[in-house]
């Protein structure tokens, strides 16, 4: 009898040990879930704001009207490469870095011209060229002009502008693995910011990166899959959809490089947009 009694108290009591257990666990858990909860909701929201804005780089005022030149592409068009060509290139946008002044289908044309005229000059002498850029890369960059990726250039008619929005991109090519951060920024503080590690082909001027790292304010800093970030950097319009697309496919988002020098850097996205940096000087 004592042996019946012990096992009915033992049936009733595991059940209750057992429910007293999953209600500790989940109470301990509750926490983590109301944190886990807060910070996808403080990435949505932050991304869709920053979506909303970056959108607004690729509408041309109303007011504006485009008036395209070709003088640039005209010169470019010469089977002698000029490094004049080049330097009056790099004149007209190192004026647009400084004051946003210049008209955007003229500052459109030169980076084209810059793009050809560099193609042409990598070939000379692809080794120098690159090792130029690398001299040169590492720092802080503003993004002052972009013509956005293909995607976003049909959504916007083409229309090209000026970058509204702070957003900064950092290199590091003096440690190894080489760092890249990209970031968009409230005055000197970083609302949304990418960091990850980048490698640098010399014969073809590519330059590969990933990230892996986002940062919220500053403050918050979440470890994510590069599908994750490359999903976040598309619809914050720090990035291109393409750059999902490769990391569905395993490979790196990337940038061919076109120049780097003391005043502005250039480049064209995996995207197919067109860029133009101006260097952060140090305070």
């Amino acid at each position: 009898h004592k042996q019946k009694a012990t096992q009915r108290v033992r049936c009733v009591a595991y059940p209750i040990l057992l429910s007293s257990s999953i209600v500790a666990i989940d109470q301990a858990l509750l926490p983590i879930r109301i944190l886990s909860t807060m910070l996808r909701s403080i990435i949505f929201y932050t991304t869709l704001l920053l979506g909303i804005a970056s959108t607004a780089a690729f509408t041309q005022p109303q007011s504006f009207t485009p008036t395209r030149r070709n003088s640039f592409l005209a010169l470019s068009t010469a089977t002698a490469i000029s490094d004049a060509d080049i330097q009056e290139a790099k004149a007209l946008l190192c004026r647009a870095a400084e004051t946003k002044l210049e008209n955007p289908d003229r500052v459109l044309d030169a980076l084209e011209s810059l793009e050809k005229n560099c193609k042409k000059k990598h070939k000379e002498n692809p080794a120098a060229f690159s090792k130029d850029i690398m001299d040169n890369i590492s720092g802080e960059w503003r993004l002052i002009f972009t013509t956005g990726t293909k995607e976003r250039q049909k959504k916007s008619g083409g229309r090209v502008n000026y970058f509204p929005l702070k957003a900064i991109q950092t290199f590091d090519a003096t440690v190894e693995p080489k760092v890249i951060e990209n970031g968009i920024y409230a005055w000197n503080l970083p609302l949304l910011r990418f960091s990850g590690d980048f490698d640098f082909d010399e014969r073809r001027r590519k330059l590969e990166f990933d990230f892996d790292l986002i940062e919220l304010f500053g403050l918050i800093k979440i470890k994510l899959g590069r599908k994750d970030v490359a999903k976040i950097g598309a619809s914050t319009g720090l990035g291109s959809a393409n750059n999902e697309k490769l990391a569905d496919n395993g490979r790196r988002a990337f940038f061919d490089w076109i120049s780097a020098d003391e005043n502005i850097a250039t480049a064209r996205g995996g995207g197919g947009g067109l860029a133009l940096w101006k260097r952060v000087e140090e305070e």
